[in-house]
């Protein structure tokens, strides 16, 4: 189920202003990716291009290739919808739909992508889904209640259930624990840790700690000042990104002299 993502001389374009620049990236299949940096460095933003998440923003643009297993998202005729059931998102602050019950939140997408179930396999799929969202045990006798009446950890776990019920293949998360107490952040972080068995993992977090605690690799993003271009500017393997960085600014960041 699992795919890897390839990133090819990206350019990300806001009208006539470049946002990010020049990032090429090999993201591997089954492993958890960090994403770090500053904040307005461009982090989020080269996050949404990778499901074309930023194309709902009026005159956003790339250029270069955002490759899935060697199938270029943004050739032609390609579609995002399509796109977006491969590679799912979570964002920083949960968002089930307040008016929907649980059950009905978690097959919002299947629905929305107009598949057909039956009612037996919509009852598995749903238990399936809150069960790899370790949710299941805390909900199963409240399916029919809404999602909004969880807190917050269970929100946007149930968001995450949201995600893995249409089956994608990416997962991105854009700081999925910020709003989130310390307890519910390290349910989260226990689950991506099991994620990535199954699914390939992207995370942006300005937690330092939690990017070395989570990932398998760490990409370091960063502005030379405002009005210029994020760029990547290191990535490698998480303990080397924090233990012994090659760039002079990654190592000035990961030990909190700026950002």
């Amino acid at each position: 189920m699992s795919k890897r993502i390839d990133v090819k001389d990206l350019n990300v374009y806001y009208g006539n202003f470049l946002a990010v620049e020049d990032v090429n990236i090999n993201i591997e299949a089954k492993s958890v990716t960090a994403f770090i940096g500053p904040s307005g460095c461009g982090k989020s933003t080269f996050l949404r291009t990778l499901n074309r998440m930023h194309e709902v923003l009026p005159g956003a643009r790339v250029e270069g290739e955002v490759l899935l297993d060697g199938d270029n998202l943004y050739g032609p005729g390609v579609d995002p919808v399509t796109v977006r059931s491969q590679i799912g998102m979570v964002f920083q602050r949960p968002n089930p739909f307040p008016t929907m019950s649980i059950r009905d939140n978690v097959l919002a997408g299947v629905k929305l992508n107009n598949k057909k179930i039956s009612k037996g396999a919509a009852d598995a799929l749903v238990e399936k889904s809150l069960m790899g969202a370790n949710l299941w045990n805390e909900v199963k006798d409240r399916l029919d209640k809404p999602g909004s009446g969880l807190s917050g950890g269970q929100q946007q776990r149930l968001c995450i259930a949201r995600a893995i019920a249409v089956e994608p293949q990416v997962i991105l998360m854009d700081e999925p624990c910020s709003a989130l107490d310390p307890i519910s952040t390290l349910a989260i972080e226990d689950l991506i840790n099991e994620l990535k068995d199954q699914y390939t993992v992207v995370i942006v977090t300005h937690n330092m700690q939690q990017a070395a605690r989570v990932s398998d690799k760490t990409a370091f993003f960063n502005i030379a000042g405002t009005g210029k271009p994020g760029k990547l500017i290191e990535f490698g393997n998480t303990h080397t990104i924090f233990s012994n960085p090659t760039q002079k600014a990654t190592e000035d960041y990961v030990s909190g002299r700026f950002g």
